[in-house]
């Protein structure tokens, strides 16, 4: 049994954002990019060993305890091309035994060959963006696999990996809580181990907000969306994968290990374009972030070692704000002494009685808070009380 604090370790990730698609999704803010003609990954793996190179220069002799590479579709990556990222990153840090290396594919790039070769190269988790159970929902968030596609694909990852996981929107155009319940009910049917289930959103700078702002689209309704999220909590509860963050659910022991490593305020280096890091450094804290546009970035890294557009040393307070943004997201909460020593700072005891008064936070026997099931809708209220 580890210990309180073992059990708790952020561990140190790595992310690796492969930034092609191909096509754009409509409700899809991610740093995504179409091209009509292919892309050298020849080049791509240079210039990711380079930026490797140089994170590994600021935040030497770390153990990797997970690697996600994320889109983007890494699977429309070569095999090859994920196994030379891997090999970079093992010549530059040691890889712990046993960690999970995720790669997110969606089920148009799927094939049992390619995953194989996936495997070969070190892939033991993979991560599939099913998005609906239906043609119908499909087509309208302009996915471009079908139900039975997506399902075939769900059968290819379970028999090739380890540990697998699918994506689901929810709060969808007409969506009905018997729709959801239905599909949720087949979801769960087919999922192995871990669901990612995420209310939809409007986000600025999508097709859906151009669509909404025109009045082609009609916005989330947020009693419905309250509605939804009560019966995906019920039914993921009941089903022995409850939520271990906001939108996260799985069987005990299957959590994502490296999204922990955001969610408990690990350090993890990111590279590729539009990536973001936190690195502890001899200057501090570094919240890093890369340039965005692909090509951008691949010259910027050719010509200086690194795409690096921020790098910059966060205060105490920042941290501490980030901190309880990331942690307070997660069922096990956060321990308050470790805001103490990130920020300098003591949460004001008066407001987190107020918060516990009204069924929003609790506290654990062992001194941790958390927010609660009725808390969890309001999760941006809450955090924005305790930080201020």
């Amino acid at each position: 049994m580890p210990s309180q604090s073992s059990a708790f370790d952020p561990g140190f990730g790595v992310y690796v954002h492969w930034p092609f698609c191909l096509s754009k999704c409509p409700y899809c803010d991610f740093n995504s990019h179409v091209r009509a003609a292919p892309v050298d990954e020849t080049r791509y793996v240079a210039a990711f060993a380079a930026e490797l190179a140089h994170r590994a220069a600021l935040a030497p002799s770390r153990q990797v305890t997970s690697i996600f590479f994320g889109g983007g579709t890494p699977s429309l990556m070569k095999p090859q091309t994920v196994g030379a990222i891997l090999e970079a990153i093992g010549s530059h840090w040691s890889i712990a035994p046993g960690a999970e290396i995720t790669l997110e594919a969606n089920p148009t790039s799927v094939e049992a060959e390619r995953f194989r070769g996936y495997r070969a190269a070190g892939v033991n988790r993979v991560s599939l963006g099913v998005q609906a159970m239906n043609d119908a929902d499909l087509k309208a968030l302009g996915r471009m696999h079908s139900a039975a596609e997506a399902m075939a694909a769900v059968d290819v990852a379970t028999s090739v990996f380890d540990r697998a996981s699918f994506d689901l929107i929810y709060a969808r155009p007409d969506q009905s809580p018997q729709d959801w319940a239905g599909e949720l009910r087949e979801a769960l049917r087919r999922a192995p181990e871990h669901l990612s289930l995420y209310q939809l959103t409007i986000e600025p700078g999508t097709m859906f907000e151009r669509l909404v702002e025109a009045g082609k689209l009609a916005p989330p309704d947020p009693d419905l969306g309250r509605t939804l999220w009560d019966l995906t909590q019920e039914m993921m509860d009941q089903a022995g994968m409850p939520a271990y963050e906001v939108s996260n659910h799985a069987r005990r022991g299957a959590e994502s290990r490296h999204n922990l490593v955001y969610w408990r305020y690990g350090e993890y280096a990111g590279v590729g374009p539009g990536a973001h890091g936190r690195l502890l450094t001899a200057a501090g804290r570094m919240a890093q972030s890369t340039e965005k546009h692909p090509e951008k970035w691949l010259a910027s890294v050719e010509a200086q070692g690194h795409g690096l557009i921020e790098d910059e040393a966060l205060s105490a307070e920042a941290q501490g704000d980030e901190f309880l943004l990331m942690g307070l997201r997660l069922r096990e909460g956060v321990d308050p002494r470790r805001f103490h020593e990130i920020s300098g700072r003591t949460l004001d005891p008066r407001r987190i009685e107020g918060l516990e008064s009204h069924g929003l936070v609790a506290r654990t026997p062992e001194g941790r808070l958390l927010v609660t099931a009725e808390g969890f809708p309001l999760l941006d209220s809450v955090i924005a009380e305790l930080a201020s």
